[in-house]
């Protein structure tokens, strides 16, 4: 069979071809691409390019300005800077990005309009409600007799401790970002994951809710026992049965009191927290009162007997007269005290033992605080069930042990008491602190109000609670103290004996103090429920998600006040506190542990407002928070934890199966692939996002580094957080480059070691360099595992004529990037960036924001001023006004956006307003277009050089492999040859290009540049004065890179427009955002 050979000298078809006729195939053939594009779209969906074509008029009327012409093609998917800010400062109208991102939390949640609170209203006032509640009132005195000024005194500064560095947690966490309604559920669902955030949140509702039924238990006390003894419905019978009677007492009130507060709270938030003035000043006047009474213990002390018999206290409830008989008229008569000890009214009566050994006597119950009692009260008196509260210097004789102590007026303790046990009822009264939190919600400015209110609260009642203990222990007889209900001074509340001018300020100041702190429970619940709810981790609660129109929580306050009936059902103040305290330890521990996982992984979305904040502090109030779990009660705490671990195995249990493998080893790569699979499930959300780098780094011809500085960028940036892929390509075959391929890894990975870059290093050999890149941008990582960040150098010598595709290399890269949905980082001048020694003392880093692309601009200044290089600089924010832009409205809603984001960093708006394109822009163009030109006749004329030589070889091989071949072969050669390329011919297609070439390079001298040029070189030689008018001497300048053009054939002009862009400037980063939002605003 014959071998037909058929040369084309102007299209140069065939296959063999040397490395000139490959390249120039190549070029040829994508020039046919472009064609084919132009005729039917372009291949890739939605490409971000700063071109356009001239044909899309009614695009390009749309942006007639001259100024952003290089940004153009951009507008659609991202929009100028100036016409979105007003949507990015204002959060309830996001863009449309972050809606994308957010849309799994925030789908369900409708804009409705809600009463907006301040920080007084809406978290101090809440917060000191909640914590000056029953305890302060009913149970502080009790406490201090009990355990000592001392021992009270480390209760209450160990659990205000806890309070305080949950608060300073808690403030750090609620700071960084927007907190919807949910408040802490929301804040711990958000930083440890849905699992701990549903345990922890269910728990605390529970506890939040068992603490409104302890309000209002207390509340009941009050009115019974202090108010209105009178109104109880359940009388005792028998002695011995006044417990029993009081608590059917508080079922009855308890269940009324509940039903009222309820539809209370569902008329509306406005109506409680206008009853939450009226409660507050009361107790306010109260704990003013108490203050008052001390000073003027100091020198008139109010008059409260006691009596005792021997050292044992009397309960005056039923008798008047401290005295075993009275003398009048010369006659001694007994006194209702005798015939409570006695068997007959006559002096020769049948006595109590005691009662016969023993005086009576009478002290004064508030002698004052001069009066040196303070020494007395330092030291604990705790007691056994069932005791006599006694007075420990007192004389007294030692009765007989057989005698009945019960029906006789003595003041008994009705519970045993140690230590702990105090702890456990006490914490309750410090954990009102995420009262305001839990309304974050209906707040102007949560960033800002639950920081200031809860901190201000907490020290607040910290002083009110620590300075009453001293002044309880130094002002009040210790036997009174540990008389838990008044019953020795005639049953009126204890510190309301201290209180001035009357003890009915306290008591009607405590009623209305359990109230209000009732009301703000009954309505935080609800809230935190529906966010649960809403969230949907748990279905069989997904029901009280819904409410009112207006967004109030109707179904789950049904559900809130039924679980507070059970607790009012239990009916005993001292038998729920505790299981309040685990409740609120608890969630209280996962607040401190958020704060201490996110400020330890340093996740670049953790950017609080709140700076005093450690994660030493979030730790040890983590441990407190535990410790006072166990000393509270530790079978409790153990349950409390069993239920959160149930809720979490159960939640965790919905999301996703475990599976393990067997062995340490394969647990570990069972964990590893388990990972590795979460990753994959999706993108990650807006507020975990961080550069994932693929580097690519260039090696010379002894397979090192070209740019080490890039790798010294690289973990400036990266903190050893994250994933760094650190690539490089090179040409040849791999069965023939193995060696190289080991060097020039070990190359690699010694300088990763030297410049700390923490990550893996992956090289790959290509035939061809610019598919070696295209290989490492689809491939690199593994599973979820991947990059969305490629970090590359600038082309310095892209202009140099042997190297005349590395422009080409790049300008396809960066293609590629956007095709993959990938950012960009462009790093100009790299070997002028700093190494990892250096340190800027001083200066700016400069954010030229043009185009919103996903907020990659603001992101990347933030994260290398985490670095110690870098920390010193500041942020400077510049963006352009148009002609039409109103720039001090665009300052006041940059500032706004930057205030959500929690960055700092100063604003400046660039006014460019339109003006002629100059002469020197028009030259610009013009000179760009002819070099563009002349290197494009030069490379034609030297493939044609490349061609006739060819033929000539192929003409000579013919002619002289004629006589040999058969002769067959030998008629059908010369025939194909002659019918396709003859001497004629050859000389004619020889001048033919001869004179096109003469006429082309005279063609380049008359030529006019294109207007669409002209308008795109306006915006970079203006941009790029305005730049350095401000940025020349910043340390670093961060620019929106625009997008290569749809038409390949303006390849290299567009590298001359980025040229222009960034003349001048030391050091640049051209940024090209991935097209999704990478920063947030929400917590």
């Amino acid at each position: 069979m014959p071998t037909s050979f058929t040369v084309v000298p102007v299209e140069a078809q065939g296959e063999e071809r040397g490395p000139a006729e490959r390249d120039g195939q190549r070029q040829e053939e994508e020039e046919e691409e472009d064609e084919r594009d132009r005729g039917s779209g372009d291949g890739i969906a939605r490409e971000s390019s700063p071109f356009i074509n001239n044909a899309e008029m009614d695009r390009e009327n749309m942006y007639e300005g001259k100024n952003m012409a290089l940004f153009e093609e951009e507008m659609d998917s991202n929009p100028m800077v100036s016409s979105l800010l007003n949507k990015l400062a204002n959060y309830t109208n996001l863009t449309q990005g972050v809606v994308e991102h957010e849309a799994d939390e925030d789908s369900k949640r409708k804009e409705v309009k809600v009463p907006r609170m301040g920080t007084f209203i809406g978290v101090y006032l809440p917060c000191l409600q909640n914590i000056l509640g029953v305890i302060l009132f009913l149970r502080l005195t009790w406490i201090v007799g009990t355990a000592g000024v001392l021992e009270s005194f480390i209760i209450v500064f160990m659990c205000c401790a806890c309070t305080m560095l949950t608060a300073i947690s808690m403030s750090a966490i609620a700071t960084n970002g927007v907190v919807p309604a949910g408040g802490s559920y929301y804040m711990i669902s958000r930083s440890l994951g849905p699992e701990f955030g549903g345990a922890v949140g269910l728990c605390f509702y529970l506890g939040t809710t068992f603490a409104g039924a302890m309000y209002i238990l207390g509340t009941i006390e009050i009115l019974l026992t202090y108010i209105s003894p009178s109104a109880a419905i359940f009388k005792a019978e028998e002695v011995g049965d006044e417990t029993e009677a009081m608590l059917n007492n508080m079922r009855v009130y308890g269940t009324c009191i509940i039903t009222l507060m309820a539809i209370v709270v569902f008329v509306g938030v406005k109506y409680v927290n206008k009853l939450a003035l009226v409660f507050l000043a009361c107790v306010i006047l109260s704990i003013i009162a108490i203050y008052a009474g001390v000073i003027k213990t100091a020198f008139d002390p109010p008059d409260f007997p006691i009596c005792l018999l021997g050292n044992r206290t009397l309960s005056k409830r039923t008798f008047d007269v401290c005295a075993k008989f009275t003398e009048s008229n010369n006659e001694t008569k007994t006194t209702t005290l005798w015939r409570l000890f006695c068997d007959s009214p006559f002096l020769n009566a049948t006595c109590d033992d005691y009662f016969s050994l023993n005086n009576v006597t009478e002290i004064q119950g508030i002698p004052g605080i001069m009066s040196g009692v303070l020494t007395d009260n330092l030291w604990s008196s705790y007691s056994e069930k069932g005791s006599i509260v006694e007075k420990k210097d007192q004389p007294s004789v030692a009765g007989s042990e057989e005698t009945k102590m019960s029906g006789l007026p003595y003041v008994f303790t009705d519970i045993m008491t140690y230590f702990t046990m105090l702890v456990g009822i006490y914490f309750p009264s410090v954990t009102g602190i995420m009262a305001g939190s839990n309304r974050s919600g209906d707040l102007k400015d949560a960033q800002k109000s639950i920081p200031t209110g809860t901190i201000l609260a907490i020290s607040t009642t910290s002083f009110i609670y620590l300075s009453c203990i001293v002044l309880f222990g130094a002002c009040i007889e210790g036997v009174i103290l540990r008389d838990k209900f008044g019953e020795a001074v005639n049953g009126n509340l204890v510190v309301g004996t201290l209180a001035w001018p009357s003890p009915w300020v306290i008591v009607i100041g405590s009623f209305f103090s359990t109230c209000g702190a009732g009301l703000q429970s009954l309505t935080g619940a609800p809230r935190l429920l529906q966010a649960i709810a809403r969230d949907g981790i748990v279905p069989f609660i997904q029901v009280f998600g819904h409410g009112k129109a207006n967004g109030e929580p109707t179904w789950a306050l049904l559900l809130t006040a039924g679980i507070c009936e059970i607790g009012i059902l239990i009916a005993s103040l001292d038998s729920v506190a505790p299981i309040l305290s685990m409740f609120f330890l608890m969630c209280y521990m996962f607040v401190n542990l958020a704060c201490a996982v996110q400020t330890l992984l340093r996740t670049p979305n953790w950017r609080p407002r709140f700076k005093y904040y450690h994660w030493t502090l979030s730790f040890l109030g983590m441990s407190l928070c535990l410790a006072l779990m166990f000393i509270c009660s530790w079978y409790y705490a153990l349950i409390a934890m069993l239920i959160a671990g149930c809720i979490y195995k159960y939640i965790e249990y919905r999301g996703a199966e475990k599976e393990w493998g067997d062995g340490i080893r394969g647990l570990s790569l069972n964990a590893a692939r388990y990972a590795l699979l979460r990753v994959e499930d999706g993108p990650p959300h807006t507020k975990n996002w961080r550069p994932q780098l693929l580097v690519l780094l260039n090696l010379d011809s002894e397979q090192l580094v070209k740019h080490p500085r890039l790798l010294s960028f690289t973990s400036q940036l990266k903190a050893g957080k994250g994933l760094t892929i650190v690539g490089s390509v090179l040409q040849g075959i791999f069965l023939d480059k193995c060696t190289e391929t080991q060097k020039a890894e070990e190359n690699v990975k010694s300088l990763m070691g030297v410049e700390k870059t923490k990550g893996f290093c992956q090289i790959v050999v290509s035939p061809n360099f610019r598919d070696g890149i295209s290989y490492l941008i689809q491939s690199a990582g593994l599973g979820g595992m991947k990059h969305n960040t490629v970090l590359m150098a600038w082309p310095q010598s892209w202009k140099q004529t042997e190297n005349r595709f590395s422009w080409k290399n790049f300008v396809d890269t960066v293609r590629e990037t956007t095709a993959a949905q990938q950012a960009l980082l462009v790093a100009k001048n790299i070997d002028l960036f700093p190494t990892n020694q250096e340190r800027f003392t001083e200066g700016n880093i400069d954010v030229w924001w043009i185009v919103h692309d996903g907020g990659m601009l603001m992101l990347l200044p933030f994260l290398l001023r985490q670095h110690k290089v870098w920390r010193k600089c500041k942020m400077r924010i510049f963006t352009v006004a148009q002609m039409d832009d109103n720039s001090i409205q665009m300052k006041k809603d940059l500032q706004m956006f930057l205030y959500h984001l929690r960055l700092n960093a100063e604003v400046e708006v660039v006014e460019m307003f339109e003006n002629d394109i100059s002469a020197f822009t028009y030259e610009k163009t013009l000179m760009m277009e002819q070099r563009s030109q002349m290197l494009k006749q030069m490379q034609l004329s030297k493939n044609e050089r490349e061609r006739e030589a060819q033929l000539i070889h192929d003409r000579n091989t013919a002619s002289h492999s004629a006589p040999v071949v058969k002769a067959s072969v030998a008629a059908a050669v010369p025939e194909k040859v002659q019918m396709t390329w003859t001497k004629e011919k050859f000389v004619a297609e020889k001048h033919k290009t001869k004179d096109s070439n003469v006429s082309g390079f005279k063609d380049i001298f008359n030529m006019k540049p294109n207007q669409s040029n002209v308008r795109r070189m306006h915006t970079a030689v203006k941009l790029n004065g305005v730049v350095l008018n401000k940025s020349q001497h910043a340390q670093l300048v961060l620019l929106n890179m625009p997008g290569p053009p749809k038409n390949r054939k303006g390849d290299e002009n567009y590298m001359e427009f980025l040229e222009v862009l960034t003349e001048g400037l030391d050091r640049v980063l051209l940024v090209r955002g991935s097209g999704r939002e990478v920063i947030t605003i929400y917590s």
